[in-house]
């Protein structure tokens, strides 16, 4: 979480979505585009071609929600080059790309009309060679050449009318805008249609620059393994991102293989450009930056706001741009986030202000967390009971949102847990905090899984994400010699 997120607006409760357990609160802000693959830095757009003032239009609010940009000349060269081989055998030589490597740990990409290419720091960290971030990025240029952002966006246009309709009769409603956020993610990806073929049109390209043609394949294969790894419910609604847009189903992997098939057997052609990818993403920031804070386990920790707490056992902490998200079993969800206290009014009082949806006022209750001044209170809306807890410190008001089933006996154990643990940190600590980053390795003889496993760091389930971040097949060991990924600081 950033410290500029402090001054936010307020939080509505009323605009939650409950389709799932990963989605109970508002996510960040999706722009009208599609999440796919993409990744780098190459030449300005053409200044008079007005499919670029499309994605000009858009590129400042992509960069607010993802981030900003990451800078490393390393790993934008890396991706300079896989995106300049493509464009040159692509279906429109002719066309210029903005690429941009997004300052975010999610697995995401997306395209915009006139060129525009996005792709985060956390694909280019899954991604394990060179063809396979090429894979991602002749998926996303297929997308532009094949002008599928003209397509949705003539789609957006249609749906407005429909929106208003939905937004006058249900604007009080919650199902009216549950609707219309479905609506706007329907929008924002692209359609199956042009899904399918932005993967034939990518995997010919892939295979025309002399890349792996089937590490489009390979790396669908990833990205499922990476869903199932950070879903604390791998059935739970996934956030808007490259995994839900692009899913990794059986069948879209065996069509990018069936694809590929017309190169050559697998194994016999193209390059994979495994060491040259591996030596450009050497100390890759990983995970979240120190302006975002960082997730340690189960434990969320931020040096500029001089500030920690614990999520329970069994919760994922997701740190996004606008809030600490954490998902935990049975569809319980907490939202941390802070605004700034211009007003310096009571707790109590800036709780019953009008910004909680469902309010119970006779639940508001003063207390102490942690020393400093805080207040509690109890709110219900459709299926959910809410704790909501907020605590001052300084100028700034954090708030603490806990979402259970209504009924569910676990609402006050899980506030309890953010509660007793939330603490002001010293500056000893928080001068102690690095951030983590892709380390690559080689292997030595006296290395097994568990050993190096043993290096990661920022996670408790070791084993499991080296495995991931490696695309290593179950009872599999990286040879003797062959270089691997590891995340350390």
């Amino acid at each position: 979480m950033l410290a500029r997120k402090l001054g936010f607006g307020s939080v509505l409760l009323a605009a939650l979505s409950l389709s799932g357990c990963q989605s109970v609160f508002e996510q960040s802000y999706q722009a009208n585009v599609s999440p796919s693959a993409s990744p780098q830095i190459v030449q300005e757009v053409q200044k008079d071609d007005p499919r670029a003032q499309m994605g000009a239009r858009e590129h400042p609010r992509i960069l607010a929600s993802y981030g900003g940009e990451y800078h490393d000349a390393k790993t934008e060269r890396l991706v300079a080059k896989i995106a300049g081989a493509l464009t040159a055998v692509s279906d429109n030589p002719q066309q210029s790309y903005r690429i941009t490597i997004l300052n975010s740990p999610n697995i995401n990409a997306f395209a915009l009309p006139g060129g525009y290419l996005y792709v985060t720091r956390g694909l280019l960290a899954l991604a394990n060679d060179a063809s396979e971030v090429a894979a991602v990025l002749s998926h996303e240029m297929a997308h532009v050449t094949a002008n599928h952002g003209i397509e949705r966006q003539r789609r957006e246009e249609a749906e407005v009318i429909a929106s208003r309709v939905v937004s006058e009769v249900l604007s009080s409603d919650l199902a009216g805008k549950q609707a219309l956020a479905r609506g706007k993610m329907r929008l924002a990806a692209f359609s199956r249609q042009q899904e399918l073929q932005a993967d034939t049109i990518g995997v010919r390209t892939l295979g025309e620059a002399g890349y792996d043609p089937y590490a489009a394949a390979r790396f669908l294969d990833s990205m499922g393994a990476y869903q199932h790894y950070t879903s604390a419910d791998p059935n739970a609604d996934q956030s808007m991102d490259f995994l839900s847009s692009h899913p990794s189903t059986p069948q879209r992997v065996e069509l990018a293989r069936d694809h590929a098939r017309a190169f050559g057997p697998e194994g016999s052609t193209g390059d994979k450009g495994r060491n040259y990818f591996l030596d450009g993403i050497d100390g890759l920031l990983y995970g979240d930056s120190p302006q975002e804070g960082y997730v340690r386990g189960h434990t969320f920790l931020h040096g500029g706001l001089g500030i920690r707490f614990d999520v329970p056992d069994g919760f994922q902490i997701d740190n996004k741009v606008e809030a600490v998200m954490a998902t935990g079993p049975g569809d319980i969800a907490v939202r941390f986030d802070g605004v700034a206290d211009t007003q310096n009014r009571s707790l109590t009082n800036y709780i019953s202000s009008g910004w909680v949806t469902g309010l119970l006022p006779d639940t508001i209750r003063s207390t102490q967390v942690d020393g400093l001044e805080a207040a509690t209170a109890r709110a219900s809306a459709d299926r959910w009971d809410f704790d909501v807890t907020v605590v001052r410190l300084g100028g700034q008001i954090f708030r603490f949102l806990t979402a259970v089933p209504k009924g569910s006996d676990q609402l006050e154990p899980t506030a309890n847990v953010l509660r007793s643990t939330f603490r002001r940190i010293t500056p000893q600590e928080a001068q102690s905090l690095k951030p983590l980053r892709v380390r690559v390795i080689t292997v030595a003889a006296s290395d097994s899984l568990a050993t190096l496993s043993a290096r990661m760091m920022g996670t408790d389930r070791k084993l499991e994400l080296f495995k991931v971040l490696n695309a290593l097949p179950a009872g599999q060991t990286p040879a003797v010699g062959s270089r691997v990924k590891i995340i350390a600081e």
